[in-house]
């Protein structure tokens, strides 16, 4: 009669003290997979990670599972104890695959095959040795994950304790002068009003060199719109990051009524909480930054309401004879 099967079951749960980011890292390091294919196994419908286990092997998979952070339990496998009767040949065949198993292994350091010894005939290991010589190596010289348990590291089936991915800041470096980086609402209408006032301190420059010299005026001038371009394409960009969006969405601003309604979306619309694709997000707004937020408001609304008043003015306008 032959011992029962088991099968290793997980249905997305966490265990306790645990958070999900760190489970599906340390599952995407032990199965040596992508943080994507992690995804699907916490839909919630039950997944079979291992099938056709011994009962201690099935104990052993749990305990690893389980200390990674993975609430998984075993089940016994119905399907892998269903066979068909065996006849002589059957038999025959399955004897000597086995006594060829049995007298087969493969070197844990070079992967050399061949017959079970002490020794790997082809780069010299003592097999044992090497074994518990990388278990002591694992548990000494490898850094615990923070919020990681200690005993996840105290085992050699512990699974590779290496951070998974970049660590980020917790805030971003702001940068003007830069399409990298994520800003804010308010600090994008507060660039945005500093902008502003030194396009009009750069007209005064730019009326300046003209009355010197018409020359020195066309070129204060190019170089002023060309600044003031790239500059304000730089900030656009930071605050489209800050959605999540591609900085290439810019382009949608150069459609007419869309662009208006476009650069209207990217003052109103919030960041994403958190680090995105795009990186950490940005500090704290300060002082200043809600301060001049406010005037550019409030400039904004001047001009709105002077923009609906302006056509029932011109009644009262002299007209010329």
């Amino acid at each position: 009669m032959t011992d029962p099967m088991f099968k290793v079951v997980f249905s997305g749960e966490v265990m306790p003290g645990f958070t999900l980011d760190n489970v599906k890292s340390y599952l995407a390091t032990l199965f040596k997979s992508d943080l994507s294919k992690i995804d699907s196994l916490f839909t919630g419908r039950q997944v079979v990670l291992k099938r056709e286990l011994k009962e201690a092997d099935a104990d052993k998979y749990v305990a690893i599972l389980r200390n990674a952070g993975a609430l998984v339990h075993k089940e016994s496998d119905l399907a892998a104890s269903l066979s068909l009767v065996a006849t002589e040949e059957h038999d025959s065949i399955a004897a000597t695959t086995q006594a060829t198993d049995s007298s087969q292994m493969t070197c844990p350091k070079c992967g050399h095959a061949q017959v079970k010894a002490v020794e790997c005939a082809a780069c010299g290991i003592i097999i044992d040795k090497y074994i518990a010589r990388q278990a002591q190596q694992l548990d000494t010289d490898t850094p615990a994950l923070p919020g990681k348990p200690a005993a996840l590291s105290s085992t050699p089936y512990a699974p590779p304790q290496s951070a998974v991915g970049e660590a980020l800041p917790e805030y971003a470096e702001l940068n003007v002068f830069s399409v990298d980086g994520r800003i804010g609402r308010l600090r994008y209408m507060a660039w945005t009003l500093s902008l502003t006032l030194l396009i009009f301190v750069a007209v005064f420059v730019v009326l300046a060199g003209y009355f010197l010299t018409p020359t020195l005026g066309y070129l204060l001038g190019a170089i002023t719109v060309i600044g003031v371009l790239v500059v304000g394409i730089m900030i656009s960009v930071q605050r489209l990051h800050d959605i999540g969006w591609s900085g290439w969405m810019l382009l949608l601003t150069l459609i007419p009524v869309m662009g208006s309604l476009f650069n209207l979306l990217m003052m109103l619309m919030p960041g994403s909480n958190g680090a995105n694709r795009f990186g950490a997000p940005p500090p704290e707004n300060s002082r200043a930054v809600k301060i001049m937020a406010g005037l550019w408001l409030a400039l904004m609304a001047i001009g709105i309401a002077g923009a609906m008043v302006a056509p029932d003015l011109q009644q009262y306008l002299p007209v010329e004879q």
